[in-house]
């Protein structure tokens, strides 16, 4: 039985971006967001993780893109606020009701945060504005491990299950958050027992993956692609029921297309994460407008193809009722999955 944590994208399952003019050597030029409003000082961008992994990244990307093309006459301040695995973060924005001046950039734990740990937030408190991308996860190992698939790890692990001392260590971001519940759904699908182990930031558990601190990670490919490059990790699925698109060469003679996915595998664990942006409670929509017309401009950037590249991300992009939605739908197979995994708060 495939365990599918995928929500449902429709037909914008695989979205394919074409090369922009100033890609092929033209002249690019941008101009500041226009409209009936506007911001009148600079603009908190809340990372509601910590410094380092996808969605900050993404955020200070977003960030010096904004700056360097001048999209906008006040910049975007970028703010990590990690704390109770980002609830300090949600937090702060359902508090800033009606404030047009801050956004924040969000991930699973979205869902994930409060279903764990009954923190007074909901993404309902918020007001959605746009979906940028979607993010994939990779089974990565050390480029030491002797393990060069996903089959054959997946069968050391089992040996080694019997014994707790002797379980193989998944190396995560959070406690009860995506990348724990991929470990779950990973255990049952291949009747393997692994020792969580829980980080702040994904680039943090990219670090401790290369010091052998645990056997094994479920990063994204943005968080540890810089230690693909350098021969210190290796790649052994994504979780998908189909490769990435991105040929292009990352690290040796292999491209981000070359991973198989975890379900050819025989891993049959699929999902997907959102990389969208909220503003706080009580914000009009002109201020929606804004910000959803200043993240296109941004996604027509050299940098942010570049960037999505690299990252090997799904470039699917919802704003309006459509992006309302989807998050709804996403909510409720994140509550099923912690359910089945026993990660609901009591």
């Amino acid at each position: 039985m495939v365990t599918s944590i995928r929500t449902n994208v429709g037909a914008c399952r695989r979205v394919k971006w074409s090369v922009a003019a100033c890609l092929a050597g033209l002249v690019c030029t941008f101009s500041p967001i226009a409209g009936a409003w506007e911001p009148s000082k600079p603009v908190e961008f809340v990372v509601p993780a910590g410094t380092g992994g996808g969605a900050d990244q993404m955020a200070r990307l977003l960030q010096a893109v904004v700056q360097k093309h001048e999209l906008a006459k006040q910049p975007l301040i970028v703010v990590n606020r990690s704390g109770g695995a980002g609830a300090e973060g949600f937090l702060a924005m359902k508090q800033a009701k009606g404030d047009p001046h801050k956004i924040v950039i969000t991930l699973s734990n979205l869902f994930t945060t409060p279903l764990a740990t009954g923190v007074p937030f909901n993404w309902k408190d918020l007001t959605p504005v746009a979906m940028l991308a979607l993010d994939q996860f990779v089974l990565w190992v050390n480029a030491e491990s002797p393990h060069k698939t996903a089959k054959d790890y997946i069968a050391a692990a089992k040996a080694a299950s019997g014994e707790p001392v002797k379980r193989f260590k998944m190396g995560g971001t959070g406690s009860k958050q995506e990348d724990q519940i991929i470990t779950a759904a990973l255990e049952k699908a291949t009747d393997v027992k692994f020792t969580y182990l829980p980080f702040k930031g994904g680039g943090d558990v990219a670090v401790q993956l290369v010091g052998n601190h645990v056997t094994s990670t479920v990063n994204n490919p943005i968080e540890a692609v810089a230690q693909w490059r350098g021969g210190k990790l290796r790649p052994l699925c994504v979780f998908d029921d189909q490769r990435m698109p991105y040929k292009d060469k990352i690290a040796g003679d292999m491209s981000w297309n070359d991973i198989p996915s975890c379900k050819e595998a025989g891993v049959p664990v699929d999902y997907v994460m959102l990389r969208g942006i909220f503003g706080a409670p009580g914000i009009g929509k002109d201020v929606v407008e804004y910000y959803v017309r200043l993240f296109q401009r941004v996604r027509e950037t050299p940098e942010w193809k570049k960037f999505m590249a690299d990252g090997a991300f799904n470039t699917t992009f919802m704003s309006g009722a459509e992006y309302t939605k989807w998050v709804e739908r996403t909510e409720a197979v994140h509550r099923d999955l912690m359910k089945e995994a026993g990660f609901l708060a009591k």
